[in-house]
């Protein structure tokens, strides 16, 4: 009797916790979301904005977000080069 009533708390304490898949994947499943979109054509949220920018792209994403972050532009004037002869 006592290893039956164990063994049905311990059924119960498993059916509670729910599915392994569902803890942890939380801002990984977000991350490869936001990369389909980008595939798709760009990122529809700014949360996807803000994981492509934090995480990248995947190599080859043809979106013009994924280019400009792959070649950021430099928005001040590089020094002149002075040659002396």
């Amino acid at each position: 009797m006592h290893k039956m009533i164990i063994a049905a708390v311990g059924l119960i304490a498993l059916a509670a916790s729910g599915p392994a898949v569902a803890r942890g994947g939380g801002e990984a499943g977000d991350l490869q979301a936001a990369r389909l979109n980008a595939l798709a054509g760009g990122p529809l949220s700014e949360r996807d904005k803000e994981l492509l920018e934090r995480y990248g792209c995947e190599s080859g994403t043809p979106s013009a977000f994924c280019q400009g972050l792959a070649h950021p532009r430099h928005y001040y004037r590089a020094r002149r080069r002075v040659y002396q002869h």
